[in-house]
């Protein structure tokens, strides 16, 4: 975990390393255009139908607005409190009449058993760790979150790609690398972050359980004590999660409030903040949701 500059580190050298989460080389945001394939560049009727189509997929986006779900994320560190929060949250906009879809990480079933069978092996390195916690996203993103949200439904994210840039951080990972794997990126309306100290979270999780090999940083802390292991892990996750929520402006929960004052907090923000127009760094990536699903816009 030595040798490779934090997030919270690089927040602090240069901040115009945070230009990188709105790259997404596939697109023109100044239209929201995608950039036209290779080989479309030397049809021109092609080329006109591409064009079209990306505009008219852009108008139904823009169509959307008034209909569509919105995207809240639940982050923390484990013993945060989180989940508990997410499930309270969750009862209560159901009870307000919303539709809700709760998406949660590495729960694919494409992916969770690959990455349930290496985790048990322990054989993953940080790299591969992160690919396919990246592809578990990825294919729930398309299959879940989106089609959730263009139905009209509140999607709920227990974690978010955040966990990811958090974790995979504290892992030695550079931030350029990590945003590019998980590239291009959907942004959610809102982000709930609950924050504990590395001391809480330690407490509560050897309170709770023993935490398994790749929860407490055994791969890279090569500490053979889990409990051990987690306490020194767990604070560079906090750390890279506390640049984060500078970074992208998350919500902030003081999650060592009692379990009432947390979820009172939620939802007088939420409530203040219901409707949000589409972030236009997500026109682009729906814009080429749709282009592969038409069956969601040609019925």
């Amino acid at each position: 975990m030595t040798g490779t500059p934090s997030i919270a580190d690089q927040v602090r050298k240069d901040r115009s390393f945070l230009l990188a989460s709105a790259r997404t080389p596939l697109y023109d945001f100044e239209d929201h255009v995608p950039k036209v394939p290779g080989p479309l560049m030397n049809s021109l009727p092609a080329l006109q139908r591409h064009q079209q189509t990306t505009r008219r997929l852009r108008d139904l986006v823009r169509a959307r607005e008034e209909k569509r779900g919105l995207l809240i994320a639940f982050e923390g560190p484990d013993g945060s409190g989180k989940t508990t929060q997410r499930k309270l949250f969750k009862s209560w906009l159901k009870s307000e009449g919303h539709d809700v879809v709760v998406t949660k990480w590495n729960s694919s079933a494409l992916v969770k058993p690959l990455v349930k069978a290496r985790k048990a092996a322990r054989s993953l390195s940080p790299a591969e760790f992160s690919l396919l916690h990246a592809a578990d996203f990825r294919y729930r993103l398309e299959t879940e979150v989106l089609p959730a949200l263009w139905q009209g439904k509140t999607v709920v994210a227990d974690r978010y790609l955040f966990t990811a840039l958090a974790r995979d951080a504290a892992r030695g990972l550079e931030l350029y690398w990590l945003l590019e794997i998980y590239d291009p990126l959907f942004w959610p309306d809102m982000v709930y972050y609950f924050h504990v100290s590395p001391e809480t979270s330690g407490k509560r999780i050897a309170a709770e359980r023993t935490p398994n090999y790749y929860e407490a940083g055994q791969d890279v802390t090569l500490i053979d004590d889990p409990l051990e292991s987690y306490k020194r892990f767990i604070g560079r996750v906090i750390q890279e999660y506390d640049a984060l929520a500078q970074i992208f402006q998350f919500v902030t929960v003081d999650a060592e409030q009692s379990i009432f004052d947390q979820h009172r907090l939620i939802r007088s923000l939420y409530e203040g903040n219901r409707r949000w127009p589409w972030k236009d760094r997500n026109v682009p990536v729906l814009i080429d949701w749709l282009r592969h699903h038409p069956e969601v816009w040609k019925a």
